[in-house]
């Protein structure tokens, strides 16, 4: 049985590692794995009046079939910026603007290229994996520093860390899951 303390810090450091995890399946929705999602286009800003605004609150974005993207800006004048936004994104996409919407055909990716976007998934995966490590020293020294603090036994300190450790266990294995599937997916032709 852990101090209410030790709980905390435990809780704590869960939570942020499941805000890791989160931010690494957005990362990895970004990489395009042969079909077209809106989510390829999630992280472009459109220079926008002066301001850099998302893409997504400016037009929809739909993929009508498995190799299109389509962006409909909800003001029309704002299609050579969006254009170019797409370009400057650098995501190998050639957007085709018709004066109402823009259309983006999404070619399948060469065998190549699905090996740079594996090895660029499993470089992000290594980055979360390095953040849950973070996570796990952060929390490791609250434990230690409220077990001198509060005169806790180094019993509860040790169980505190083992709880710890089996936590950061159980979310690098989720992000070699996660890394593993995205891999398959992109690796598929």
């Amino acid at each position: 049985m852990l101090d209410e303390n030790m709980d905390l810090i435990l809780d704590d450091a869960r939570e942020h590692m499941e805000k890791t995890m989160e931010h690494l399946r957005a990362e990895l929705n970004t990489i395009r794995a042969g079909r077209a999602t809106p989510a390829m286009l999630e992280g472009i800003r459109v220079e926008y009046y002066g301001t850099r605004t998302p893409l997504t609150q400016m037009a929809s974005v739909n993929a009508p079939q498995p190799d299109l993207l389509v962006v409909q800006p909800w003001d029309r004048s704002a299609l050579a910026e969006i254009e170019k936004a797409i370009m400057a994104a650098n995501l190998g996409l050639n957007p085709n603007n018709d004066g109402s919407l823009i259309r983006i055909p999404v070619p399948p990716p060469s065998e190549e290229r699905r090996r740079d976007l594996a090895k660029s998934a499993r470089a992000r995966g290594e980055e979360a994996k390095i953040a849950i490590r973070n996570i796990r020293r952060h929390a490791k020294d609250q434990i230690k520093s409220t077990q001198e603090e509060m005169g806790l036994s180094e019993d509860l300190r040790y169980a505190a860390e083992d709880e710890l450790q089996k936590l950061t266990d159980e979310y690098i294995a989720k992000i070699d899951r996660l890394l593993d599937r995205k891999e398959e997916e992109i690796m598929e032709v």
